[in-house]
C-alpha cells in the first residue's frame, strides 16, 4: 500500500461517531419514537424501526432507553410535559380551579404541536394494553400524585383521578373521535360547562 493510499474498510458496527451519540442522537431517537407511535401505533413500532427513522443503531437506541416500553414511557413523559405544571395551576385562588385547569387543559389540546403528540400516545393506548399500562403508571406517578398532593379535600386521589378521566374523555371524543357537535364547539363553550364539574371534583368537601 502507498502513503497515499486510503485506509481499508473495517468490517463489523459502525464506529461511533458525534452524530451517532450524544444528546443529540437520544433526542432523535425520541422524536422519530413519538413520531413512529404515532404514525404505525404501538404493537407495529420496534426498536428497529425507531432506529432507522433516528439515523442509529439499534444498539444505542437500548443503550439510552432500554426496551421498547421504555422508549413509548419516555415519549409519554415529553409529549406530557405541558401537564406537568398542572400542580402550578392548583396554587391559585381555590374559587378558580375549575376554570383554570379546563383552560389550561385545552389549550394544550387547540395548539396543534402539543396536540399531535397527545393523540399518539392515547391512541397507542386505546389499541394496545402494554402502551396502555405505561400510560397508567405515568399519568398516576406524574400527574395525578402531583395534583391529588395540592388539594385539601377528602380523597384527594379518587378526586384527581375524576378530574383526569373527565378531561381525557373529553380529549378522546373531541380531538381522537371527533364527535359531533363536541369537535366543533368553541373552546370557550366547553371551559364554561366543564370548569364547574372540575371545580366540584376538586374543592368541594
Amino acid at each position: 500500500m502507498t502513503p497515499d493510499a486510503p485506509a481499508p474498510r473495517r468490517r463489523g458496527r459502525p464506529s461511533r461517531t458525534a452524530e451517532a451519540t450524544g444528546p443529540d442522537a437520544r433526542t432523535r431517537i425520541l422524536e422519530a419514537a413519538r413520531t413512529e407511535f404515532a404514525e404505525r401505533g404501538y404493537d407495529k413500532t420496534s426498536i428497529r424501526s425507531i432506529a432507522k427513522a433516528a439515523g442509529v443503531d439499534a444498539a444505542l437506541v437500548h443503550h439510552y432507553f432500554g426496551t421498547k416500553d421504555e422508549v413509548f414511557a419516555a415519549a409519554i413523559e415529553v409529549s406530557f410535559e405541558p401537564a406537568l405544571v398542572v400542580p402550578a395551576i392548583l396554587e391559585g385562588p381555590a374559587d378558580g380551579l375549575g376554570e383554570r385547569l379546563a383552560r389550561f387543559f385545552i389549550s394544550v389540546w387547540e395548539n396543534p404541536a402539543t396536540r399531535a403528540p397527545l393523540l399518539a400516545v392515547i391512541r397507542s393506548a386505546l389499541t394496545h394494553e402494554a402502551a396502555a399500562k405505561v400510560l397508567r403508571g405515568f399519568v398516576l406517578r406524574r400527574l395525578l400524585e402531583r395534583i391529588a398532593a395540592e388539594l385539601d379535600v377528602p380523597d384527594p386521589t379518587f378526586r384527581a383521578e375524576l378530574a383526569a378521566s373527565h378531561m381525557i374523555g373529553i380529549a378522546i371524543l373531541r380531538y381522537v373521535i371527533q364527535a359531533e357537535p363536541l369537535a366543533s364547539a368553541d373552546p370557550e363553550k366547553i371551559i364554561a360547562m366543564v370548569a364547574p364539574t372540575l371545580q366540584r371534583y376538586l374543592t368541594e368537601a
